[in-house]
């Protein structure tokens, strides 16, 4: 081929450059990236306010309701009791039996488990869980209690569970 019909690359990028702002667009140079800014997090709660917390969902509802009025965070907060021992006010709740705080908290988004699940008698919850991951049948929640007694807890409400905890040789 004839040099004359080469094209060098260089040639072609400036064809191409010409083509852009013959059309009236103007080619412009790349902006370099915005710098990366991640959100500050706030402070962690108090671990005495996480504590009181915690201790206040196992039984008291009142308490419970105003704390969690004043510091919502505390949602989801979690007391490292030690030892791997960690629960939230959810989990205390649910461990006491005390279905008003546990629903309560649900209805403010807490995250609910299986235990919690286990006490509320949610069957339809219980069951495809244990279908699906049998090993949970023998898992500890707050305290090392057992799924036995998270239903135990519930009472009547809990007793279709408590049957098929049986069945299943819950220990």
């Amino acid at each position: 081929m004839p040099d004359h019909h080469r094209l060098s690359r260089r040639h072609v990028l400036s064809l191409g450059a010409a083509c852009v702002a013959g059309a009236g667009l103007q080619a412009q140079a790349p902006q370099p990236a915005a710098p990366s800014v991640q959100p500050t997090k706030p402070d962690p709660l108090p671990p005495a306010l996480v504590k009181d917390f915690v201790g206040k969902a196992h039984a008291n509802f009142e308490a419970t309701k105003g704390l969690l009025a004043e510091h919502p965070t505390l949602l989801n907060a979690t007391w490292d009791w030690g030892g791997g021992d960690f629960e939230t006010g959810l989990g205390g709740a649910s461990h006491m039996g005390n279905r008003d705080i546990a629903e309560f908290l649900i209805g403010r988004g807490a995250r609910m488990d299986l235990f919690t699940a286990v006490m509320l008698g949610r069957l339809d919850i219980v069951t495809p869980m244990l279908s699906a991951y049998p090993a949970l049948l023998q898992s500890r929640g707050p305290h090392g209690l057992t799924l036995l007694h998270h239903a135990r807890k519930g009472g009547g409400a809990a007793r279709e569970v408590l049957d098929y905890l049986d069945r299943l040789g819950a220990s």
